[in-house]
Parts: structure tokens; sequence; C-alpha cells
């Protein structure tokens, strides 16, 4: 026997699941659009800045390259080498790749982060392909726009793959006071930027924020079916210490810890994930900072600390709560040891003169925040005509 369905039903049964289709969909990232981007690298010298990240499916970008026989002449390397098994802020060496022989040229721990005017001069065109997390003292977008200003210098093309922003579905933090500018807060964006390095790439440019208003010959290949709202669950870990997307979601807050006499983890199967120190009181929750493998030297090395433990927080609570000073107020006053809490690192991070300024006097995380709503909104207007992506 035939079923008729009436026509109402039928249409939303069809919208149904082309909806549910369309939530199906896996992202694209840049590195997997090779029709946008191979054409532009034939009969060129190229180099490539990536790390254990730049995959294109099961391929690394590397192999990709070499596969379709063209002429990969170096690999730049950002904070934690370019296999990502390196300490934040650890010097890492240049080197040679033992899989393919190509020579790997670090960028991070000596000097300016820049290449060298002899170095620009080994390659046409530099790809860029790194998974960032959106935050603003994470440098991989310190390393992609001092490498923005060196192609300019030298008139170079640059290419950047882009990647979901694990991050990208909100903007919160205040915008960095220039006096604080360091390799942990390079441009006058949030705490939080809600964009992916594409569309910072392609904002640096727009805003004039390279030396002396320099432009980069820059072409962004964009991710498919991704939009800031869409949960990316990252496939590699972008680094030793945010080795998932709960770790990354709770990273905006707890890394301002590194400011601090409190340990967040590091040396801990959990880093950024939980907070403590040795005098932290009343809790029974306790870690022991050890040496492992991205984490050689922590802080509070070999000693029992007591204190809070994230790992449970559902992760629409932790996003709800944005860039959220009230962990680090606990430990603040839990530990009453005024100034002593902070350390020297701790504007750096922060960006602002007036976080530690209204912790020290007392203020709530929510009245801090009301101090650079004004700060989103403005930021949330500048980056528009950059945004790749719907929102």
């Amino acid at each position: 026997m035939m079923i008729r369905l009436k026509p109402v039903f039928f249409w939303m049964t069809l919208i149904t699941a082309s909806l549910f289709a369309q939530e199906q969909v896996a992202v694209k990232v840049g590195a997997e659009r090779t029709a946008c981007y191979l054409p532009l690298l034939a009969d060129k010298r190229v180099a490539v800045m990536t790390n254990q990240t730049g995959m294109a499916g099961d391929e690394h970008l590397v192999d990709l390259l070499i596969r379709h026989r063209l002429n990969l002449v170096g690999i730049f390397s950002p904070e934690h080498g370019f296999r990502g098994t390196a300490d934040a802020g650890e010097h890492v060496a240049s080197s040679v790749d033992k899989k393919t022989g190509i020579p790997i040229w670090s960028l991070y721990g000596s000097g300016s982060g820049k290449p060298s005017a002899e170095r620009m001069k080994a390659f046409d065109i530099l790809v860029f392909d790194l998974q960032d997390v959106g935050l603003r003292f994470y440098t991989y977008y310190a390393s992609m726009a001092r490498l923005m200003d060196a192609c300019a210098e030298q008139g170079k093309q640059m290419i950047v793959l882009d990647r979901p922003n694990p991050n990208g579905m909100y903007v919160d933090g205040p915008i960095l006071d220039r006096n604080h500018k360091s390799g942990v807060g390079w441009l006058p964006i949030p705490v939080v930027h809600g964009m992916t390095l594409g569309e910072l790439a392609l904002m640096i440019n727009g805003e004039g924020w390279l030396p002396e208003k320099r432009i980069c010959d820059l072409t962004v290949i964009p991710c498919e079916h991704y939009s800031h709202q869409t949960r990316y669950e990252l496939p590699i870990a972008p680094s030793p210490n945010l080795p998932d997307n709960h770790a990354i979601y709770l990273y905006p807050s707890t890394c301002l810890f590194e400011g601090t006499v409190i340990s967040l983890g590091r040396g801990t199967p959990y880093p950024f994930e939980v907070y403590g120190h040795p005098d932290y009181k009343g809790s029974n929750f306790s870690f022991t900072p050890r040496r492992v493998p991205g984490a050689k030297n922590p802080p509070l090395l070999n000693r029992k600390c007591y204190g809070v433990d994230l790992r449970e927080l559902p992760d629409e609570q932790v996003i709800a709560g944005g860039f959220d000073l009230s962990y680090l107020i606990d430990a603040y006053r839990n530990l009453d040891i005024g100034e002593q809490f902070f350390t020297s690192f701790f504007e750096k991070l922060a960006g602002v003169d007036y976080i530690r300024q209204d912790i020290l006097a007392g203020k709530s995380a929510e009245e801090i925040k009301e101090r650079w709503r004004c700060d989103v909104k403005q930021f949330k207007q500048q980056r528009k005509p950059y945004l790749l992506y719907d929102e």
C-alpha cells in the first residue's frame, strides 16, 4: 500500500533532514583545499611555517607538498618546535627534518623571531599553516605577524591556510595596552579575539599593524563548512600543555596564573584545568607538579599543591563564563598575601594595568569585567570587514 505524506509534513521532513545533514558536514580546513593553493606554488621555491597540527586529513602538509613534487626548500617552526614537543618559551634550535631531509628554521627562542633578509632570499612564497586557539597570549599569531612583515619587506608572497578557532564563538577581555607589548601580547586585540588566523592576517594588513604600515602580499585559503559558532574538536593538540578542548576552553582564564605564585597544573596530566598552591586553604583536592615532556621545570616542582579541580566543569559553563577572573580572585583571596601573589609577568598576560590594581582593591570579577565591555564592543565593530565566516 502506498502512503501519501501530507504536503506540509513532507516539506518539514525534508527541511529537518537537510538541517541534520548540514550539521554532519565535516569542517574542511584550508590545507585540505589543495585545488585552491597548489597552482599558486607551481615553479616556485616554497617555504612553510607549520608544526604537528599542519595536517590535511591524514597527511602532513610537508608530505603533501613533496608528494605533489613542489620545490619545498625550508620549514619554519614556531614555539614548541616543528614536532610540537618543546616547553613554552624554550629555545628551539634549527635542524633538519629526519623524514624529508628538509632544513627546519626555528623562529622561536632567539633573536626577534623574524627571519633574516638572507634567509628570506631562499624562497619565493611562504605557506603558513598552524592550529591556533584564538588568544592574545598564544604566540602563533605573533609569529604570523612577524612573517607577514618579513614577506612585506622582502617582496615575498604569503599564503595562510586557515583553520577553525576553537575559542571563536565569543570575544572577551581588555584590548592590549601597547605599554605591555611582548611576545605574549603582540597586537591591540582583546584576550579572546574570536577570529581565525586567516581573518587576523587580513586585519593586520587592513589596520596597518605591520611596522611602517607595510602591506603583505597575502592570500587566505578559508575553511569550508565552518562558522564562528562551530564547536570544532581539535584532532591534534596544538601544544604540549593544551591536550584537549576542555583545557583550551579554560585557557583564557587560567593562563593568568602564569603571572602569579599559583600552579595551573603544568607537570600534571591536566594543565590549565586545575590550580593550586602548597598554602591554599580549605581544599582536599591536591596535585604535585613533576618533570614531564613539555614541562621540564614546572612551577612548584615536586611540591604538593592544594586547590581547585575544574575538570568536571561542563564546556558550556566554561564558554559562558568567557574570560573569567573568578578563579584568579578566589586564589588571591585564599592565599591572602597581597601584592606578593603577582609576578612581573602578570601585566604581559593581562595586557592592562587595571586588573591587578582592581583585584588588590578588592573588586569582584563582575565589576572588573565591566571595565572592558566597551573594548569588546569596539573590537567587534573593528574586525567586521575582515571576517570570513558567519558569526
